[in-house]
């Protein structure tokens, strides 16, 4: 089987984005100034980057709503970007899940309602094989079902990753940030079953308990390979990625540490920061799939981060990969000081 594309799954949210005017005290009033709706989790927020990324590369959804005006409007919005939706469940009895984003002063707040993605589980995912290249799973730590124990000493998400690495996708994961027990109990163990591995600094921090941001708000630079080697001695088969808002660092396994600086952007064109980390691991997802050097890659996770930013809903920043690779012809990158890595 020749295999080509993506197919992604776990949650899938309806994201109610409220901007504010401030962010209030305890007990304090604000005022909400706008109010958008769209699609969220990290398989929408990727899949509709990289439909927009590459409109001819194949792309597979996986996953539950429930059945309601909401799940309807994630199918909707799962054909309107011509992914392929025959592995979408709709579940009759549980609200589709949804997130309500509070942002102010640069600053997001999630209040969740966890949903039809609970009920998710290896049994619902672990009979599809499409001839994709790459199996995205996310996130952990949000699927409680897919993160319960399978009763054979793992959990049902590494259960269904061994599954798909054994029909041979290259396993992605992402995963939100938690407890540091929970990442212990959860993330651990999957490790092994991750050939890439794509996460934050704060998610780094809890998978390998290293302090990568200190409480001054600066990084801790000479931590981050050390972080990405914990990543490796623990199990995952080919890359490890770290994104921070300053940049991202890389290594491909037996390969070299990659740092590249995000791209710059004025305060003033920010928009919106909801969904910057997946638009960040769709570019980079997309570069490795055509087998880019991971230098490059990450280059284009950052141009699609930076697009991101721009929007004030998870995927109406995304542009064309024409567009992103014109940009980096002249991007200016961030400049940092005291970046020292040994």
């Amino acid at each position: 089987m020749t295999r080509n594309g993506v197919l992604a799954a776990g949650n899938w949210i309806i994201d109610k984005i409220k901007q504010l005017d401030r962010w209030p005290g305890e007990g304090n009033l604000c005022n909400i100034h706008s109010e958008v709706r769209s699609s969220g989790g990290g398989p929408a927020n990727v899949l509709f980057d990289l439909a927009t990324i590459d409109p001819s590369l194949p792309l597979y959804a996986a996953g539950m709503v429930g059945r309601d005006s909401e799940g309807e409007f994630i199918l909707s919005e799962i054909r309107r970007h011509g992914v392929n939706a025959d592995h979408m469940l709709v579940n009759p009895k549980i609200p589709t899940s949804y997130t309500d984003v509070m942002g102010a002063d640069g600053r997001r707040t999630f209040f969740h309602c966890r949903g039809a993605n609970a009920e998710l589980g290896v049994d619902d995912l672990a009979h599809i094989n499409v001839p994709a290249k790459f199996f995205y799973l996310g996130y952990l730590l949000l699927l409680d079902k897919l993160d319960s124990p399978d009763g054979q000493g793992r959990t049902q998400a590494v259960r269904l990753l061994e599954i798909m690495k054994s029909r041979g996708y290259r396993t992605v994961v992402d995963f939100v940030s938690e407890a540091p027990e929970k990442f212990r109990s959860v993330v651990l163990p999957a490790l092994p079953a991750i050939d890439i591995l794509i996460v934050n600094e704060v998610e780094a921090a809890c998978c390998c308990s290293l302090e990568l941001r200190g409480t001054d708000g600066i990084m801790r630079w000479k931590a981050l390979p050390r972080a990405l080697e914990f990543m490796f001695e623990h199990g995952v088969g080919e890359v490890a990625v770290i994104h921070f808002p300053e940049g991202a660092v890389g290594q491909s396994r037996n390969g070299r540490f990659v740092f590249v600086p995000s791209c710059d952007i004025a305060r003033s064109e920010i928009v919106g920061s909801t969904g910057a980390g997946d638009a960040f691991a769709a570019g980079v997802i997309y570069g490795l799939h055509r087998d880019w050097e991971l230098e490059q890659a990450l280059r284009l996770g950052g141009a699609s981060s930076n697009f991101n930013l721009r929007s004030a809903t998870a995927c109406d920043g995304a542009v064309s990969l024409e567009t992103m690779l014109d940009f980096l012809k002249n991007c200016r990158y961030t400049e940092l000081g005291g970046v020292a890595f040994d």
